[in-house]
């Protein structure tokens, strides 16, 4: 009858004071018995510890109320118990693969009184070693297949009695003067319910879960019931199959069982199927006629048992033994105390339109939030189509617009002319040099975009404000290179280290012969042209190089393809974007460059002595 091995399990398994640790815990569960400590009015939280096999430790964070709670994450269950000896309850969410071997090890840690096992389909071979071990070391399982229990007001085991509303509409929060014990989680949320209603709620609540091998018996905690002097009345949900209930009517016909016991028998249904019925239980399952359950709810009335003629009367049953309770004077019914209010997270509260708080970001170039992220209202689906090209995609994330194709096609022509010029040149020299470092990609391409600025690959912004600012002043190209040469300024955009007008970069070319094709307009490259000849008088290496072509190939294409106003221009300018098509197209040929030393396993650069001149005094 007893699984185990009539072994007498504690009276007491929980108080206000019960902490856990939570084997391979579940989020929901964590916070639900928080917030449950929460309405409670407890001093100390439930949850002590976290136990995640293969981690590297840390801290979860959840809220004990308005206050946020760091809870410690452990790799091991041995040591979870070690540093936290006064939490006796472990609530195993490992799965039916591995909840033996995990709660086998803590009914051995000695500090562990009481484990809850919430798989389903747990081997009965394993479910029967596991209560072996239970018996001899006097621990107790709640389980397997259980969602737990409650201590009204003291201690709740992880989603035992769900939300927190139907937690305070069964008056959870505080102690009642019913043991209750069920093999149906379901069922009990329901019975919280009524006997909320029926009776002054429940002291406590267990589950045992419905496999046909429980750690725990239905009997096992009416009979600790009856020796909880908080209990004045037991009520038991049962279901056809097993024997458990059995174990009841036995100890009722011994006078083991004094309090009154209300008890109901699911699955009556079963008899108006012509074959034995499997419910949702392992364990519920119509075998022999004693298992059956009007035989159990006939048993369980001639030993005394108060039992109703169908589960739609049990509340009836119920409220009778309890409002006879109290005539005898054996209840005093509870004073109903206010909970307090519990917060309400933060996600939950905008949802409900309850709080209101300023954004941190606004983003106008993209929505993650639907079903499909877009790209300035454009679909993702639509942008990956052959017809949208990365100059597309710039468009969209940079200017918020679906350029033109010449537009989109150029912008790929400047990321293909700029991606790489060389291993010599600084950012690349930077990147060659933190790879064979041993440092990783991203740090190797960092470090060659720190070199990006004024005198390599960021001139692009400054060579578009310069030009723009000299053409739509009216400066001819001679007074411009005087002013900037009386300023003491270098012109961007202009002069190179290696080319020359007698070595034309052929990027420039290309981008010079594309904007001629295509543009409708050309007024700043015609006038950066002329301030070149200009320059060219003085030196032959004076020439408009990439950056300063890009530059003003750019104000033309703004003012041309007619979907900037001059105030968005102006901004575009201003704000800086340009410079980006240097960085996005050269982080390309930077990782190559990375890449390419880490393929080669290239050892740690250092420079050679004879390239550098030592000036130091002897």
């Amino acid at each position: 009858m007893n699984n185990n091995n009539n072994i007498q399990l504690p009276a007491k398994l929980f108080s206000k004071q019960s902490q856990a640790l939570i084997y391979n815990y579940k989020e929901a569960a964590v916070q639900r018995m928080l917030d449950f400590d929460n309405v409670s009015q407890r001093e100390t939280p439930s949850v002590a510890g976290l136990v995640h096999p293969g981690s590297e430790g840390g801290f979860y964070k959840a809220f004990f109320g308005f206050k946020e709670l760091v809870i410690p994450i452990y790799n091991s269950i041995s040591e979870a118990c070690q540093e936290n000896p006064n939490a006796d309850v472990f609530i195993n969410f490992a799965s039916h693969r591995s909840a033996y071997n995990s709660s086998k090890l803590a009914l051995l840690e000695p500090s562990v009184r009481v484990v809850v096992i919430i798989a389903e389909g747990m081997p009965e071979n394993e479910a029967r070693s596991l209560i072996s071990i239970a018996a001899r070391h006097g621990k107790v399982i709640i389980g397997p297949a259980t969602v737990g229990g409650i201590l009204a007001g003291g201690f709740k085991i992880g989603n035992t009695a769900g939300t927190i509303d139907n937690i305070l509409a069964c008056k959870l929060y505080r102690s009642g003067s019913v043991g209750f014990v069920s093999k149906s989680g379901g069922l009990s949320n329901e019975m919280y319910n009524v006997l909320s209603r029926c009776t002054d709620g429940i002291y406590e609540g267990i589950a045992i879960g419905g496999d046909a091998f429980p750690g725990s018996t239905l009997c096992d905690h009416v009979l600790r019931y009856e020796r909880l002097p908080e209990v004045k009345m037991i009520v038991v949900l049962g279901e056809l199959g097993g024997w458990d209930e059995y174990g009841i009517v036995e100890a009722l016909k011994k006078g083991d069982i004094k309090k009154p016991v209300c008890a109901w028998v699911s699955g009556t249904v079963a008899k108006i199927f012509p074959t034995e019925v499997q419910f949702g239980h392992a364990g519920a399952k119509s075998g022999s006629t004693a298992e059956s359950a009007e035989a159990k709810n006939k048993a369980l009335l001639m030993a005394g048992a108060h039992v109703p003629n169908s589960f739609e009367e049990f509340s009836q049953v119920i409220s009778h033994q309890y409002s006879r309770l109290v005539e005898n004077g054996l209840v005093n019914p509870v004073e109903e105390i206010s909970p307090p209010e519990l917060p309400l997270d933060f996600k939950t509260a905008v949802k409900a339109g309850k709080v209101r708080k300023p954004t941190s970001i606004i983003s106008t170039i993209c929505d993650d939030r639907g079903s499909e992220l877009t790209y300035s209202g454009v679909p993702i689906s639509k942008v990956c189509n052959p017809e949208y090209c990365i100059g597309d995609v710039i468009g969209l994330l940079w200017f918020k617009k679906k350029l033109p194709p010449y537009a989109s096609q150029f912008i790929e022509m400047c990321l293909k002319l700029v991606a790489d010029h060389g291993p010599c040149v600084s950012g690349a020299h930077n990147t060659i040099v933190a790879s064979r470092a041993g440092k990783d990609l991203v740090s190797s391409l960092v470090s060659g975009l720190l070199t990006i600025g004024p005198r390599f690959g960021g001139a692009i912004d400054d060579a578009a404000r310069t030009f723009k600012h000299a053409f739509d002043c009216g400066q001819s190209p001679e007074q411009f290179v005087e002013t900037m040469k009386a300023k003491g300024k270098r012109i961007p955009g202009i002069g190179h280290l290696i080319k020359s007008a007698d070595d034309i970069d052929k990027r420039v070319v290309i981008l010079k012969d594309y904007s001629k094709t295509h543009f409708k307009s050309s007024q700043y490259l015609d006038y950066a042209l002329e301030v070149e000849k200009y320059t060219l008088q003085k030196a032959n290496n004076l020439i408009l190089n990439v950056d300063g072509c890009i530059g003003v190939l750019f104000l033309d294409l703004l003012h041309s393809c007619q979907l900037f106003s001059m105030e968005e221009i102006k901004e575009i300018i201003d704000v800086g974007y340009l410079n980006g098509f240097f960085i996005v197209g050269r982080s390309i040929g930077l990782i190559g460059h990375a890449l390419d030393q880490k393929r080669m396993r290239q050892p740690l650069y250092r420079h050679p002595w004879e390239d550098v001149l030592y000036d130091v005094e002897e």
